[in-house]
C-alpha cells in the first residue's frame, strides 16, 4: 500500500505540473501524452493490485474494486493507447515519427 500511496502522489504532482503548463501556455502535446501514458498506466496496476490483495473477494462487487478495474481498462483504452502515446514520446525525443 506504500506503493501504491506512493505512486497516486506522484501521479498527481504530474497532473499538478501538466496544468501549471498549461496556465502559462507551455503545454506541448509530448507532455500531455507523457502524462495520460504514465497516469492511465499507473491507475490501472493499482487497481489491479489491490483487486489482488483482496483475493477471491476482488472480483465480487460487494467491494466494488473489479468496477475500478473495469473502469480503468476502458479509460486506458479511450485515453489512447499505451503505444501510441510511446510512438508520439518517441517522436518528441528522436525528431523521428514512426507514423505519418
Amino acid at each position: 500500500m506504500a506503493d501504491q500511496l506512493t505512486e497516486i502522489h506522484s501521479m498527481t504532482l504530474m497532473a499538478h505540473r501538466a496544468t501549471q503548463l498549461k496556465d502559462e501556455y507551455k503545454l506541448h502535446s509530448n507532455v500531455i501524452s507523457m502524462c495520460k501514458r504514465n497516469n492511465c498506466g499507473k491507475a490501472l496496476m493499482i487497481a489491479r493490485e489491490a483487486r489482488d490483495m483482496l483475493g477471491g473477494n476482488g472480483i465480487v462487487d460487494e467491494y466494488g474494486i473489479i468496477r475500478h478495474v473495469m473502469n480503468l481498462e476502458a479509460v486506458n483504452t479511450y485515453e489512447g493507447t499505451h503505444d501510441i502515446h510511446a510512438l508520439i514520446l518517441g517522436r518528441a525525443v528522436t525528431g523521428l515519427s514512426a507514423f505519418k
